[in-house]
């Protein structure tokens, strides 16, 4: 098996995993839970669930794209993803629930249904990021953990897998924020003797320090950025939002 091919099987099982930890902590909710704000700005659980399941069907379509060669965008519109996300925000939590559960299953379809000649097949997410379908199930993983968190429900970045930790923060220093003018030269460095150097390509970068699930949540907007430190002392720089 390829390494891609470990990667998409390793991934889609963690997505599998991630999905099981997420309903249990959804089936704690009741309706007016639902309707209360999120810990994202503008936003209640219900907006979160909706964009989860949307979320789910938007990567199946590429996987589907991946397939069959025919190009299948994530969404109709970035308008019908939003209106989506409105129209299914305030339903009442047993539709939330069956959504998730259905639209995670269509997921986990399209998956199987990928063959291996499909993995290293190039596909256009949203704002015209260009990414490998073998990656997709990494992708899906990040909106299922990230978002678990918040929901504001007790599931915090300290629950995150290490594992997932790992390779969400070698992903946002090598690729999402790397050589990025709208972030802060940054060398991070963790407790393990790891380091990356990302954000913009010129000036003398800021060293930050910390556990990886530090570095994590601080990168991600999910803390101010406890428990990490800064060369000299220095003030955390803001981070765009994303």
């Amino acid at each position: 098996m390829t390494d891609i091919a470990q990667e998409f099987a390793y991934d889609a099982a963690a997505v599998h995993a991630a999905t099981d930890r997420l309903l249990v902590s959804v089936a704690k909710l009741d309706d007016e839970a639902v309707g209360e704000p999120s810990l994202l700005p503008d936003w209640t659980r219900g907006h979160v669930l909706a964009h989860l399941a949307r979320n789910a069907d938007a990567l199946a379509n590429l996987l589907t794209w991946a397939r069959t060669g025919t190009r299948t965008p994530m969404y109709a519109s970035p308008a019908a993803r939003d209106a989506d996300i409105e129209r299914d925000a305030g339903r009442p939590l047993a539709a939330h629930v069956e959504d998730l559960r259905s639209s995670a299953e269509r997921w986990e379809t399209a998956c199987s249904a990928l063959g291996p000649e499909g993995l290293s097949y190039e596909v256009e997410m949203r704002n015209g990021v260009i990414e490998q379908a073998g990656r997709l199930p990494f992708r899906r993983l990040a909106e299922v953990e990230l978002h678990h968190v918040d929901l504001g429900v007790g599931y915090t970045v300290d629950h995150l897998a290490p594992e997932y930790v790992d390779a969400e923060l070698a992903f946002l220093a090598e690729r999402r924020l790397k050589d990025d003018a709208e972030v802060a030269a940054l060398e991070l460095r963790t407790d393990d003797g790891r380091s990356w150097r990302t954000g913009r390509a010129d000036g003398t970068p800021l060293t930050v320090s910390g556990s990886p699930t530090a570095l994590v949540g601080w990168l991600t907007g999910r803390t101010a950025g406890a428990g990490l430190v800064t060369g000299g002392g220095a003030r955390l720089p803001e981070l765009p939002d994303r």
